[in-house]
């Protein structure tokens, strides 16, 4: 009989491919933990043979206006600590359409000013978990957790703020809590809303990260597992056969395909463009006696219209294989991925030679293929924003892990393409080499064991809090 029981708590549904699409949970059964997910999502983990709670509530609105409050004076002290401006591009502007909203705005700038530096940024921590204590969210979730008596609340995302609520509770009533880091961009953007006893990390890069960011955790607490998000890419019964994919996919099993990975439309507005001018590179690459076509695959939670035009214009090129997620609201994370989509991302990038995109984590799905990446670099002439720029997005602090800067094609013109398309064909430059050590930097080896090290730590970690 399983002894060692953990919530899996899913605050939102960006979760679910990491620790419900992998084999994560079969593994931490076999270890003996009795698995539940605390499923704040209206994703049905039933439906795939998974134990779950439903229990969900909001945050109450004084805990938002200051987690808005500790982003904005977090990104102020990054910017002094450092000594790099870089961290105010992380800001986005706040809606200040109607009266509400520019009461809520002119709150948030309050408390910013109240809350400077380090000391400042204590109190706010301590404010936000206060101010959970008085809703109901809080009061609910501390009689769940009495009630169902788990040893261990493993946080899928360290961003949601209705995930507050439930850590604050457990590490109220003495239960051991962990956050996962969920992407290898987040840190620096100051997405750290919650708080838990300990923090898990893609790499040695990360923890370093965190502790420079967030110097009151205490290192002994963070663990670097990597991330169960590359694992399926090494799960063979995924994969399927050239002729199979695009017999699925209404594609020709003759051409060579390069992916274009499509990024959301805040991180980059002119992508339809950037479409436009691979499809022209490899058009002319075709005259030279390639046989070429484009895969498209967007981004999973863009579902505008942006990229009808090229699509229609150059449908004998580019062909759509779109990525199989259900959209379940409006905004980004209530965007769900589901199981199926990991076989469709597995099999677009086996069957595909290369990938092009706008500086995307892409880069590492490929990597771990051993196929080159071709980043876009380059500014349009017609651009309608004036605070838009390639070099706005680069200079973020994640790319500063590049080791070398030769990981990837830059693609520094529009003109430039279909010679660097030829290079990266040829892996004239080793820089398919380079790029899986920057993977190897970026997430911990081997990464389809991110589970098994996890799942290590948590059981590490439950002998300690069992035998003091």
């Amino acid at each position: 009989m399983n002894n060692k029981k953990i919530f899996i708590l899913l605050p939102d549904g960006v979760g679910l491919r990491n620790f419900a699409f992998t084999s994560f949970v079969q593994i931490g059964e076999k270890l003996g933990w009795e698995v539940v997910f605390w499923n704040q999502t209206s994703f049905d983990l039933t439906e795939v043979g998974y134990k779950e709670i439903k229990h969900s509530g909001r945050a109450r609105a004084k805990t938002d206006l200051l987690k808005r409050a500790k982003l904005e004076a977090e990104l102020n002290y990054f910017s002094k600590k450092f000594q790099d401006k870089v961290y105010q591009d992380y800001k986005f502007p706040a809606s200040s359409s109607g009266l509400k909203a520019q009461i809520k705005n002119q709150i948030v700038n309050f408390l910013v000013h109240l809350h400077t530096g380090e000391k400042g940024l204590q109190r706010l921590r301590k404010k936000l978990k206060a101010s959970e204590r008085k809703g109901n969210f809080y009061r609910n979730c501390k009689e769940l957790l009495e009630k169902e008596k788990p040893h261990f609340i493993f946080c899928t995302n360290q961003r949601p703020v209705n995930a507050i609520a439930p850590l604050t509770a457990a590490r109220d009533l003495g239960i051991p809590t962990g956050s996962f880091i969920f992407s290898w961009d987040n840190l620096p953007k100051a997405t750290m809303v919650v708080e838990a006893d300990h923090y898990f990390v893609w790499s040695e890069y990360m923890k370093e990260e965190l502790s420079s960011h967030y110097p009151h955790i205490n290192e002994n607490t963070i663990h670097i597992s990597g991330t169960p998000q590359f694992e399926p890419h090494y799960d063979n019964r995924l994969r399927q056969t050239k002729e199979e994919f695009c017999l699925e996919n209404t594609l020709d099993p003759e051409k060579g395909y390069i992916c274009f990975s499509g990024d959301d439309v805040t991180t980059s507005p002119y992508d339809p463009q950037y479409l436009n001018d691979l499809a022209e590179a490899v058009k002319s690459l075709n005259r030279q006696g390639f046989d070429l076509g484009i895969i498209f695959r967007r981004c999973p939670v863009d579902f505008s219209d942006r990229y009808a035009k090229v699509l229609n214009e150059y449908r004998d090129i580019i062909f759509p294989v779109a990525p199989k997620w259900e959209k379940r609201g409006e905004i980004w994370n209530t965007v769900f991925p589901t199981k199926a989509d990991l076989q469709v991302q597995v099999n677009t990038i086996l069957h595909s030679e290369a990938v092009v995109n706008l500086g995307s984590s892409m880069v590492f799905d490929f990597a771990v293929f051993e196929k080159p990446c071709l980043f876009i670099n380059y500014d349009l002439k017609n651009q309608f924003s004036s605070d838009w720029s390639v070099k706005k997005i680069y200079n973020f602090v994640h790319f500063r892990s590049m080791p070398t800067g030769e990981e990837v094609y830059w693609l520094n013109t529009r003109d430039e393409i279909s010679g660097k398309l030829k290079q990266a064909l040829k892996n004239q430059d080793k820089k398919i080499e380079k790029a899986v050590e920057w993977f190897k930097k970026i997430n911990f080896p081997p990464a389809d064991k991110a589970s098994e090290r996890i799942w290590k730590e948590l059981g590490m970690i439950y002998e300690s809090e069992n035998t003091r």
